[in-house]
């Protein structure tokens, strides 16, 4: 079914649904994709959150009976209070199918292991990606509550192929593992932060395990949505039988926001939502560079846009580089931007960073140990007054 019709589809069976029938005003088909953009509003978080505070706990986005939905999930809440989100039988079905494209694309079979190595908690994350490896016949072993060191050990003596984390508890485990390279993973699935389609990344973290590092994207409210093209590893592929796509706010280089129809979860459906992931989509709609950065995470210093995804990339260029931190700063009413680094390499990498953005970024050089570590999604960049 092509994306016109699975709107349709969407847009009929949300006769049931409060939250959208205040926002589509009767609104029920529409001619063309063209039409449906120029007509359907924008979603955004901030209104969902909102809708949620007015109408607690779940919200009005439900297009069927509450004792329709077994599925409870919500966001991280790291940019205000979290989002529940519910599916029914037929909507988690359908993430769990978005998953196994993304299994496929990453040349996963059955028969292979993959080890999770995080707590799962009420975030969507891997829960679908979980749940549909063991639908396919992929081995999906969960290692939630373990220290490093015992997901280490678990890893040396089970042997799974497939390692799912994000890029930066990637790293984390390389550097705590007396040889990564031993424990015989052959692929990394990474998600949760931008890094996966990051050269230099990639590369570090194919270095620490000499495996193939796979890009993945996705989010609670949305579910999984891309994964990196196997021949050219720099683009995210996205599942389009299952989203309708757009790209606005872009600038001079094509950089916009990623903004995304979910054809297929109708009992909790999000129409033309704004996802705060700056893209840069090529010809066939492909993400050049994977997820750049977000769009509140921008900062503009003298001039010059700097996006986290391109920070991260020079930063894991600099070898010696083992963890870091961004400071943002207003000072006498200019945004300035200086980084804390552990590891040898502090000159190299403001040289660098001088290089790539033509600008001077201080960089401290702080003792092994200083700075957080991460599990799940990284912090690094910090806002102070």
């Amino acid at each position: 079914m092509m994306s016109l019709e699975k709107i349709n589809s969407l847009l009929t069976a949300l006769s049931t649904n409060p939250f959208y029938q205040n926002k589509l005003n009767g609104l029920t088909s529409v001619s063309s994709l063209e039409e449906y953009s120029e007509k359907v509003p924008f979603t955004t978080k901030a209104e969902l959150a909102a809708d949620q505070k007015l109408h607690p706990p779940y919200g009005s986005n439900l297009t069927f009976s509450l004792e329709s939905y077994h599925r409870f999930h919500q966001t991280s809440g790291t940019s205000g209070q979290p989002m529940i989100w519910l599916d029914d039988k037929s909507g988690w079905e359908w993430l769990c199918e978005n998953w196994a494209w993304v299994w496929q694309k990453a040349g996963v079979t059955p028969g292979q292991a993959a080890f999770f190595p995080f707590s799962f908690g009420p975030f969507l994350g891997f829960w679908a990606g979980f749940e549909s490896a063991a639908g396919l016949g992929i081995r999906a072993i969960p290692a939630g509550g373990l220290s490093s060191e015992n997901r280490l050990r678990m890893m040396e003596r089970l042997r799974p192929e497939i390692l799912c984390c994000t890029p930066t508890y990637g790293l984390r485990l390389a550097e705590i593992a007396d040889d990564a390279k031993s424990l015989g993973v052959e692929k990394i699935i990474v998600a949760g932060e931008p890094g996966g389609s990051l050269p230099e990344v990639r590369n570090r973290l194919h270095k620490a395990w000499d495996a193939e590092v796979i890009d993945h994207h996705g989010m609670t409210e949305i579910g999984p949505v891309t994964v990196s093209d196997i021949a050219d590893p720099r683009r995210l592929l996205i599942r389009h039988e299952a989203y309708f796509c757009e790209v606005i706010n872009q600038d001079e280089q094509g950089i916009g926001e990623l903004v995304l129809t979910t054809l297929g979860r109708h009992g909790s459906p999000i129409l033309r939502y704004q996802t705060g992931d700056l893209v840069q989509p090529d010809e066939d709609f492909a993400l050049k560079g994977g997820i750049i950065g977000r769009a509140d995470d921008m900062v503009v210093v003298r001039g010059v846009n700097l996006y986290p995804g391109a920070v991260e990339e020079v930063v894991r260029s600099v070898e010696g580089i083992l963890e870091y931190e961004v400071l943002i700063e207003e000072v006498n009413s200019m945004v300035e931007v200086r980084l804390r680094a552990e590891g040898s390499g502090a000159s190299e990498l403001e040289g660098r960073l001088r290089e790539v953005f033509s600008l001077r970024i201080p960089v401290e050089e702080v003792p092994e140990g200083t700075l957080e570590r991460f599990e799940m999604k990284s912090k690094r960049w910090k806002r102070r007054n």
